[in-house]
């Protein structure tokens, strides 16, 4: 456990000392103020249900460029083989990498957090569908950065598992709309697959445990694969 919470340790230090992470999160809390001052001004709607939905979107394409450079980085530097030859197996060294970048993202998703004030200070939000939103979030930030580090340890290359991982992000968040040209039943099973079918209930506020599944299984599923394409290597 202390050699993970070295390796964790590391991980995080060396995504927070890196200008691309902080140019990212700029960038996306840019954005997303820009979004929520705009629509809070034309609205007047005490409501985060629109952050949500953009801050999804953005998290789509970034978040494949925090995680891209997860094992790329590595085999550039030559550190990889050095990683791998220590006594730390393929399991824990794919979940430090996990939980580090997941780190970065939690940091963008936190601080947007200051717009659930500014409503709560001049308004009467509904706060239970403020809760469910956020957790929303970061159940899609976890899927997302497992895909991304999968791809990341899949590839010798960081933009080939950057554009990877952001084509297949896209195409598990547009499957509901590919399910509409298809009869009833392998519609009910791609909308099961949506990632926006999915996270559409806790952005509006409501909550069920199958979505919760869904995300944990997505999580779980692209973080084994991950570790079984470092462990090939």
């Amino acid at each position: 456990m202390n050699s993970f919470a070295v390796l964790v340790g590391k991980e995080v230090r060396a995504l927070f000392l890196s200008p691309i992470a902080w140019a990212l999160i700029a960038v996306f809390l840019f954005l997303m103020g820009y979004s929520f001052t705009l629509t809070l001004f034309s609205t007047s709607a005490a409501t985060l249900v629109h952050v949500f939905f953009q801050a999804a979107g953005l998290l789509l394409l970034l978040v494949p460029i925090i995680t891209m450079r997860s094992f790329a980085e590595e085999r550039k530097a030559g550190t990889l083989e050095l990683l791998l030859t220590a006594p730390v197996r393929e399991g824990r060294l794919v979940l430090a990498k996990f939980v580090a970048s997941l780190a970065v993202v939690l940091v963008m998703i936190m601080a947007t957090g200051i717009y659930a004030g500014v409503l709560g200070w001049f308004g009467a939000p509904d706060w239970g569908a403020i809760y469910s939103g956020y957790f929303g979030l970061v159940l899609l930030a976890a899927a997302l950065v497992a895909i991304g580090v999968m791809f990341s340890a899949m590839t010798s290359n960081q933009v080939v598992g950057a554009i990877l991982a952001i084509g297949v992000s896209f195409l598990l968040w547009t499957l509901d709309s590919l399910a509409q040209l298809l009869p009833t039943g392998p519609e009910r099973v791609l909308i099961g697959l949506s990632l926006l079918a999915r996270f559409t209930p806790f952005a509006t506020g409501a909550m069920y445990a199958s979505d919760l599944g869904f995300f944990v299984t997505v999580t779980a599923l692209a973080l084994f694969v991950g570790v079984r394409a470092l462990a090939r290597r």
